[in-house]
């Protein structure tokens, strides 16, 4: 009789110290491991090249341990000297072809070392990884599928790192379809009513970083100053020459200068004559200021528009500047490349007290850009940011979505307040009632109330490109125009519109991007009697923009297994047993079955 052998099945396990457990860590790009680092450890104790740009399949198998291994220090193998950061998108990169402050992944930037020029990076502009941890010794062998690698935590202890996210799938999940048969069922669910610090010494550079003074220089007299950039201090806004210009950042700034005597001021004030805002030169980059006859470090500023001198003419100050606009173009830590002037200019009657407002705009791009190929800045880059323009579309033409401003005498101005993203706001103003006809009144009207160019679509994402169809969504609106009925004497027209816009986040919480789902126009109306035209009427726009998120389950813990044994054996029997007479009875069968597979298994053992 051939007696039958008992086979084993060996199992391969993880086994953990008590205590131990995997630990997932983020290690973003300003942390990553330098010489500690090691790589991921092999069967013959050496270290394998960084598995970071692995993609999922490339390296097929399970993770699986058989004991504690050496490793020596090596260099990650993925750090390459690329000139432009590594990242999917760039969500910080909102104007395209200029070096936005701060943003360590613009390739318009052109840095190699982004930190060596900006003070900080913006989040979202670096990479952040995320890893699950073991002790290293654990560790024999990695066929993990996802990127892995050693890192010597702060108290020298080696641990092995899987790589368990993937950063380019933080954007662009599935987005939430509003139409007008789900819009007031989203909106009713959704809705709601609506000091001087001390500068610590810093040493020379041989480049300029963001916000530093840009340097100047006048061959005339061998001076070397700094770019202006007058603005306003106080309530009336005085002008203040002191201001400098920072590099990279661009900005306007607006101020109000008095006149005692004009007459003398219009042609001996330097501020009033174009030819003091470009004759001198922009150094490049702030070295070598012992050679500043050198011309190759010189930018000589470049006149783009007519300016013509200031003259008396008889009781008119003819040709004084009214608005300076500087064109820098920069190319990374090579400097300042190229810069360009243009100016605004007016007249001003000579009399006691006058004052004059001028503008000044100073505006960075990056070297070498083409304009006509920008489609103007970005509200974010994918998902909007919070205060920037609402981007709107006319036919193929992109604009930014505005409400009514008033003038001084409360009357209706032709410029208009901007709306910003995720910011709530009001605006009237009052309309004088000129037009005889009623079709015409209500188009008057409006225009008025929505602007020059009619909105008709709204940007899903801050990002969208005009010419990208797609990338738009269609505002739900009713005709503002409404004929009047059982009145021939009146004129039904509109005096109200609100704007209501949908938007949610969406992507990862840790990274996530909002998206605006979908916008609608609503118009209150009024009559007016024919005797009433000639009067003032009071006009309202508002914008309400209304949060849809539908956040996910707060996330919840990885399930531990808690093996909990009898310390005897026998215990079911002895309760059985010691129990009362109708529970021996409900027990005795089970009893009496594993009695006999005990039995069962004596025979076998014996044969």
């Amino acid at each position: 009789m051939n007696t039958p052998q008992l086979e084993l099945l060996w199992l391969y396990f993880l086994i953990l110290p008590e205590g131990a457990r995997l630990q997932p860590s983020f290690s973003p790009s300003g942390t990553m491991p330098t010489s500690s680092v090691l790589g991921p450890v092999t069967e013959g104790g050496t270290p394998q090249p960084s598995l970071e740009n692995a993609t999922l399949g490339e390296v097929p198998g399970l993770l699986s341990t058989a004991g504690p291994s050496l490793a020596t220090p090596a260099a990650p193998a993925n750090w390459t000297a690329d000139l432009f950061p590594v990242l999917p998108i760039c969500v910080c990169d909102l104007t395209p072809g200029t070096c936005d402050l701060n943003c360590c992944c613009d390739r318009d930037c052109y840095l190699l070392h982004p930190r060596t020029v900006f003070s900080f990076c913006l989040p979202g502009s670096v990479r952040s990884s995320s890893w699950v941890c073991v002790d290293n010794s654990l560790i024999f062998k990695s066929n993990s599928p996802f990127p892995s690698r050693v890192f010597m935590n702060s108290n020298g202890i080696k641990q092995f790192c899987v790589h368990v996210n993937n950063s380019k799938l933080n954007y662009f999940q599935k987005l939430q379809k509003v139409n007008a048969t789900n819009f007031q069922a989203l909106a009713a669910e959704f809705g709601s009513k609506s000091f001087t610090s001390t500068l610590l010494p810093q040493p020379q550079l041989s480049f300029y970083r963001a916000g530093d003074p840009i340097l100047t220089y006048f061959p005339q007299w061998s001076i070397v100053s700094l770019l202006r950039q007058p603005a306003g201090v106080g309530a009336g806004g005085l002008c203040v020459e002191s201001n400098p210009a920072g590099f990279l950042e661009s900005k306007s700034t607006t101020c109000t200068r008095f006149f005692k005597d004009l007459a003398s001021s219009c042609t001996s004030d330097p501020a009033l004559d174009a030819v003091s805002y470009y004759n001198f030169t922009v150094l490049k980059v702030p070295k070598d200021m012992t050679d500043l006859q050198n011309m190759k470090f010189q930018v000589p500023i470049t006149l783009t528009s007519q300016a013509s001198p200031p003259l008396l003419a008889g009781n008119t100050c003819q040709n004084i500047v009214s608005q300076v606009i500087y064109e820098i173009e920069t190319n990374g830590t090579f400097g300042i490349q190229k810069v360009s002037v243009s100016f605004g200019q007016t007249n001003l009657t000579v009399e006691p007290g006058v004052s004059l407002q001028q503008d000044f705009i100073i505006h960075f791009r990056a070297f070498q850009w083409n304009r006509a190929v920008s489609p103007g800045p970005r509200s974010g880059n994918p998902g909007y940011i919070v205060g920037k323009p609402l981007l709107v579309l006319t036919g193929d033409t992109g604009h930014s979505m505005t409400l009514l401003q008033s003038q001084g005498d409360g009357i209706c101005s032709v410029k208009r307040h901007e709306v910003q993203f995720g910011v709530n706001a009001i605006s009237g103003c009052k309309f004088r009632l000129k037009e005889v006809d009623c079709n015409k009144l209500q188009q008057e009207i409006c225009q008025t109330l929505h602007g020059r160019l009619r909105p008709e679509h709204v940007a899903i994402f801050g990002n969208a490109h005009p010419a990208q169809k797609g990338e738009w969504t269609r505002i739900l609106s009713k005709n503002c125009s409404v004929s009047a009925t059982n009145c021939t004497s009146c004129c039904f027209i509109p005096i109200s519109l609100e704007i209501q816009v949908l938007w949610a986040y969406i992507g990862l919480q840790s990274n996530p991007q909002a998206h605006v789902s979908g916008a609608r126009f609503l118009y209150q109306y009024k009559f007016i009697q024919d005797s009433q035209k000639g009067t003032d009427i009071t006009l309202t726009t508002l914008v309400n923009f209304v949060d849809i998120t539908q956040k996910p389950q707060a996330p919840r813990g990885q399930p531990q297994t808690d093996w909990k044994l009898p310390f005897d054996f026998f215990f079911p029997f002895k309760a059985a047993f010691s129990r009362g007479v109708d529970f021996q009875k409900g027990l005795a069968s089970p009893i009496c079955i594993l009695c006999l597979l005990l039995l069962g298994i004596l025979n076998l053992q014996t044969k």
